[in-house]
């Protein structure tokens, strides 16, 4: 009877997970098998043996036949519930039963530095020709528990974030990969020292260039969470996760406008978890994965060890590629891969290949990193250029390449060069002749002040004259007033919002929006003002040149709504995309800039989006001009792109990077409101980040942070001030001195490798 009961807890157990994946349901008469367990467990000794096991198979065969047919039905929120239960795998589950023996670093458990990431030394068994050989690796990934409230459900702090840094770089050190686990729903949404976008995008900048192999396998993927240990060289995702731009109840809560406290449709839901095409399958089809890992029906639990030992072999496997591919041995590489395709034959290497790098397979392996992430998202936009026109483009790119580093690099050094020898001669034949000099000197001036005691003193005498008048001259810093806002045209006063503590007076409009350039005169207050008016208020007149025109935002996963809403976008702006990029001067210093702005869609970051951008920082790099990327608002990542949008972070950081270790100066200004992905990605990790007084820059809202958090944050939360305490920022600006600004920081700041230097 024993036996059986456990037999029976077992059914007990599949019935409650059941449950969960149909959200408490009675699907298929759950309750009712549910009701007959409970019978059962409650009065077994009123059956017979023999009855009690009938029973017993009896509810065995049909879950049985509820769980075959719930896999073949799953959805896509479905998909979601089985990796929130907390029956499903964990981190420490995979450190216990996939590696031979690990050591967790920065603590452990409640005593962690945050217990929501969980870094680890291990070693994992290889095996070769039927020989083990063991491997060492660093493994880095949240840890959601099974319930435990300390581990935050896998939503990790800054500082959580900052340890899985530091390990990073030890791993880097060490020479060994990391394997990164993803499960978390998206990072705790904090801005205190260091901040969740700061940290967010100091792990993807690091990540871009680290010399060693990356392999990530992702069970839930939320948003920039999951992006803070995601970017990778080889991408494993298991069959039952998801990787989300949002989670659904997001989507839900945004796509329905639900105000705060009020409940999301579950059936809004289920549609926008099926629309933003987050399953594994999704994910594969759109490039942003690499392989899909199987498991077991309905998901791989804490207790399914054959999928821990098919983890193993394929994380081994993904790792072995990464390495195979850049050996220098082309033949031999050539050799391995067409063993692999072969399917008679295993995939495993057929000889060890250590997983340690040396100089110029590091070197290749961030070439090959930089291309993956280059091409990652190309079929979310349109106004790709035909196979002609690639091929001048291409054409015109190489010989601009050659031209600016024959000037800049070649040419202009070497008459720095010279210039600096000639000083350093002529500094040292000053001081000989200096030497030489001096006690000749000393005698003449010895006998001229003889000579000057005899002499009379000497009247001098200084012609007046008349002063002329002249017209003032106009200050080249100043604003150039090319540009009067439309806003100006109103004939009626408004208040400033700060009236009420600085006594603030009424202002006419159409001189708040001309003269004062939407500045309050006497606290400072900054009215927002339309994109245009920086266009031409900022940049020197007739000197800015649009590029990447033709490059238009998309629908790409057909997510319903959207076309109508883009085509309005279009329409109101005469533009196609929420990026604005082109060529301009300051003080005749040529730039490039990028411009996110409110009206297209509130400056949401897409596919095109963010290829535009990567654009500008690779015309930045051939032409050796700094890039300035002026963020008039930004609401995020645009969430109807799903993870083609949220790959951006990654994409447009690694452009970033490579334009800022080819020696270019990177400034990013915040104006308005500016959110989420981008600023945890490509605008976070500027060293130059400035913001336009009276904005507001951050990761989450206040609605998403009282939500999450469950405490109520003050209104300045996200002020510039705030940002310049936290040091997010490096200093605050205001509007009518942006021109100023802007050029000092242009002058000041920067390598020597800048053409104008």
């Amino acid at each position: 009877m024993t036996e059986l009961l456990k037999a029976l807890q077992k059914i007990e157990e599949r019935i409650n997970y059941l449950i969960q994946i149909k959200d408490f349901t009675n699907w298929g008469n759950l309750n009712g098998y549910k009701e007959t367990c409970t019978d059962l467990k409650q009065n077994p000794y009123e059956y017979h043996e023999e009855q009690f096991q009938v029973e017993i198979r009896k509810l065995d065969e049909s879950i049985t036949f509820l769980e075959e047919r719930a896999e073949e039905q799953l959805t896509p929120m479905e998909r979601v519930r089985i990796v929130r239960t907390v029956e499903r795998f964990s981190l420490k589950d995979i450190l216990e039963n996939v590696y031979e023996d690990y050591t967790e670093l920065g603590g452990q458990d409640e005593a962690n530095i945050d217990p929501a990431m969980v870094c680890a030394k291990a070693t994992i068994v290889r095996k070769i020709k039927n020989k083990p050989y063991t491997a060492t690796v660093m493994v880095i990934g949240q840890e959601t528990g099974h319930g435990e409230e300390f581990r935050n459900g896998g939503s990790c702090k800054p500082e959580g974030n900052e340890k899985a840094l530091r390990y990073m770089k030890v791993a880097e050190t060490e020479g060994i990969p990391i394997h990164f686990y993803v499960f978390t729903p998206g990072s705790f949404p904090i801005e205190e020292y260091p901040g969740a976008a700061q940290q967010i995008a100091r792990n993807i900048y690091a990540m871009t260039k680290l010399r060693i192999p990356l392999i990530s396998m992702i069970s839930e993927g939320g948003s920039g969470g999951a992006e803070a240990i995601g970017l990778s060289d080889f991408r494993l995702m298991c069959s039952h996760g998801y990787y989300s731009v949002i989670s659904p109840e997001g989507a839900a809560a945004i796509e329905g406008k639900i105000r705060e406290g009020e409940k999301v449709p579950k059936e809004l839901i289920e549609t926008c978890a099926d629309r933003l095409k987050l399953t594994a399958i999704d994910n594969r089809s759109l490039g942003t994965i690499d392989a899909i890992v199987k498991e077991p029906p309905l998901g791989a639990r804490h207790d399914d060890f054959a999928f821990f030992a098919q983890i193993r072999a394929e994380m081994t496997r993904a790792t072995d590629k990464v390495v195979l591919a850049t050996k220098s041995f082309k033949a031999f590489r050539d050799w391995e891969n067409k063993r692999r395709k072969k399917k008679t034959e295993r995939k495993d290497l057929a000889i060890d290949i250590p997983w340690d790098l040396n100089l110029d397979e590091q070197r290749r392996l961030l070439v090959q990193r930089s291309k993956k992430y280059r091409e990652m998202g190309m079929l979310g936009f349109s106004g790709h250029p035909d196979p002609t026109e690639t091929f001048f483009k291409q054409f015109q790119e190489k010989s601009e390449h050659i031209y600016y580093n024959l000037r800049y690099d070649v040419v202009k050094n070497s008459q720095k060069q010279i210039k600096k020898i000639f000083r350093e001669v002529s500094g040292e034949s000053s001081v000989m002749i200096k030497r030489l000099s001096t006690p000749l000197t000393t005698v003449k001036n010895f006998f001229a002040k003889d000579g000057a005691k005899k002499d009379s003193p000497v009247h001098i005498t200084y012609n007046k004259t008349t002063p002329t008048t002249t017209q003032p001259i106009q200050d080249p810093l100043e604003l150039t007033d090319n540009y009067i806002s439309p806003l100006a045209n109103e004939d009626r006063t408004v208040t400033c919002p700060n009236s009420h503590k600085n006594g603030c007076k009424d202002l006419w409009i159409p001189d708040l929006y001309g003269e004062f350039g939407g500045v309050c005169e006497n606290c400072g207050h900054h009215f927002p003002l339309e994109y245009k008016w920086y266009l031409h208020n900022i940049f020197d007149p007739d000197s800015i040149f649009f590029f990447a025109t033709d490059i238009t935002s998309g629908n790409p996963l057909g997510y319903e709504g959207l076309d109508a809403r883009l085509k309005a976008s279009k329409k109101k702006t005469g533009r196609k995309s929420g990026n604005l990029t082109f060529t301009a001067k300051v003080m005749d210093i040529k730039i490039v800039v990028s411009m996110l702005y409110q009206d297209f869609r509130s400056g949401t970051v897409g596919s095109a989006e963010g290829e535009k951008f990567v654009q500008a920082c690779e015309l930045a790099i051939r032409k050796k001009r700094p890039l300035l990327s002026y963020v008039h608002t930004t609401g995020g990542i645009r969430i109807q792109e799903g993870t083609l949008g949220v790959t951006q972070m990654p994409k447009c950081t690694m452009a970033v990077r490579e334009y800022i270790d080819a020696g270019g100066l990177y400034i990013v200004v915040y104006d308005n409101n500016s959110y989420a992905g981008p600023v945890a990605s490509f605008l976070g990790c500027s060293p130059y980040q400035f913001a336009i007084r009276s904005s507001r820059v951050g990761f989450a809202g206040i609605r998403v942070i009282r939500e999450t958090t469950g405490t109520d944050i003050p209104p300045d939360y996200h002020s510039a001030r705030n940002a310049l305490k936290r040091g997010h920022i490096q200093g605050i600006w205001d509007r009518r001195d942006f021109r100023r600004n802007l050029h000092k920081s242009l002058m000041t700041m920067g390598s020597h490798n800048l053409y104008y230097r």
